[in-house]
């Protein structure tokens, strides 16, 4: 299949996980919270492993450790910056989370951050078929338990259900447009765009994701958020070992 087909797919795929509200209409508040608790721990795991195993040891190949390094710490540090000044720190608990008068400014910050997943995908295909299709498990692993806080955010914010499905899906569908413009980015930039992604991921596993196991006081559902999180370290590190090299 043709480079600009497997983005396009991709991209296309990973919007549609803005849909994933729909399902949790219905739902009890306990279940949703138990299973955005089992998906928060297999993706801080998953962006993690990634992050260090996929993307930055994808760009040691081309570029010197010092580099790699320099330009991770620059991916963490702009990560950081856009989630401070753009509320882009996500609610992983259902209906409990609390709920920001800027909704306009959350879809802004979800729609920046969402382009950039786009370029971080096209870019990965770039580089060849199987490493955009790890990239892009990789990502949608983050998006689902993500989308549904939004989306619960969206609603107890006072947004109608099909406005809200609506506005998280052009928000989510941002990604096309990031993969669109990875597939006519120079080659000699691909190197330098997977640190600085593999930054931001970890930036997300560290400060987003894991903070949120951290909040369950039970021992005996903080082993099973352990569990995993050491299950999404796992995947990828498989993944890693079959695919990888």
């Amino acid at each position: 299949m043709n480079i600009l087909l497997w983005i396009l797919l991709a991209t296309f795929i990973d919007s549609l996980v803005a849909l994933a509200g729909i399902f949790t209409l219905g739902m009890k508040e306990k279940t949703l919270n138990k299973i955005i608790f089992v998906l928060v721990g297999f993706s801080a795991g998953t962006l993690l492993a990634g992050g260090m195993l996929h993307l930055l040891a994808e760009s040691l190949e081309t570029l010197s450790s010092f580099s790699s390094f320099i330009i991770l710490i620059v991916g963490f540090s702009i990560f950081f910056l856009m989630e401070k000044f753009l509320h882009w720190h996500h609610c992983h608990e259902g209906g409990n989370c609390e709920v920001h008068p800027y909704t306009v400014l959350i879809l802004l910050g979800d729609g920046l951050h969402n382009f950039i997943d786009g370029i971080v995908i096209g870019v990965s295909f770039l580089v060849n078929t199987e490493f955009g299709i790890i990239t892009t498990l990789m990502i949608i692993s983050h998006e689902i338990p993500q989308e549904l806080g939004d989306f619960g955010v969206l609603l107890y914010g006072g947004m109608k259900k099909r406005k809200a499905i609506i506005y998280n899906f052009i928000s989510q569908a941002t990604c096309i447009i990031g993969g669109l413009m990875a597939f006519f980015i120079k080659p000699d930039f691909v190197p330098f765009v997977l640190p600085f992604a593999a930054g931001g991921f970890i930036y997300i596993s560290a400060s987003d994701l894991i903070p949120e196991l951290h909040k369950e006081v039970s021992v005996k559902k903080s082993v099973f958020s352990f569990i995993f999180f050491i299950f999404g370290i796992a995947f990828m590190t498989l993944v890693k070992i079959l695919f990888g090299g």
